[in-house]
């Protein structure tokens, strides 16, 4: 071949490249401020116990209360969910990625909990892989974090199978870390796991239709006066208290 056609070809590659690369990124239609249904995925199950420390219980078990209260909230809210498991069973990642890739217009939000070799490492993470993901992760963060005593754990972005293939707004939050004992006893609560979804819940709902219009529970409600009171905003494992 001569220089002049490998050059030719050359060029022709990179074209082709940069084409499939752009339609990579374009596939996932930014429905994050229009969409009508939440595909709430609780993460692991059934033989993937996921995070599993002695300071708090397997991640698929309170990722799938989370979950469960989540889908609760925004039923409430008016706004349709689909539920990747509502169970203790295992659902491979492409299965997961095709439930959510169904929906014509919908956003994804996968529950999970951390973990560490650090026990110090704490705080809220959310996770987004498309630029239309960006605010309703930003959104997630920024409610987790008026949770007091909560640690920021920052925005992120990541390759996760659920997110890089998903052709809808799709997030991943890790509520915290089972490897830290603090964090890990909160995790124990059913009343932290409550406040957890109520501010997904909030987020999601004014991702959709904008501040100020979300409900929280009446127990949320009563919590949220108590912490404007004064010596308030500190939230114990009910077995503490």
């Amino acid at each position: 071949m001569s220089p002049l056609m490998s050059r030719i070809v050359a060029l022709a590659l990179v074209a082709s490249l940069g084409a499939c690369s752009s339609v990579g990124t374009s596939k996932v239609k930014n429905t994050s401020k229009s969409f009508g249904t939440v595909v709430v995925d609780a993460g692991h199950g059934g033989k993937d116990s996921g995070a599993y420390r002695r300071y708090g219980p397997p991640e698929k078990m309170v990722a799938l209360d989370v979950a469960q209260r989540l889908n609760q909230k925004l039923r409430e809210s008016q706004i349709k969910t689909v539920m990747v498991r509502d169970s203790d069973v295992f659902i491979p990642l492409n299965d997961r990625v095709a439930i959510e890739n169904k929906q014509k217009n919908a956003v994804f939000v996968s529950i999970h909990f951390n973990d560490s070799r650090t026990r110090r490492a704490k705080g809220f993470e959310t996770y987004y892989h498309s630029g239309a993901s960006f605010d309703l992760a930003s959104r997630i963060q920024q409610k987790l974090l008026t949770i007091p005593n909560s640690s920021n754990g920052g925005v992120h972005t990541a390759n996760f199978r659920v997110l890089r293939l998903a052709n809808c707004p799709a997030v991943l939050v890790e509520c915290g870390y089972l490897s830290n004992r603090a964090e890990a006893n909160q995790a124990r609560d059913w009343e932290y796991r409550e406040l957890l979804a109520d501010r997904i819940a909030e987020a999601v709902v004014e991702q959709r239709y904008g501040s100020g219009v979300y409900r929280p529970s009446p127990k949320i409600a009563a919590q949220l006066r108590q912490e404007s009171e004064p010596g308030g905003g500190n939230i114990a494992p009910s077995g503490s208290r």
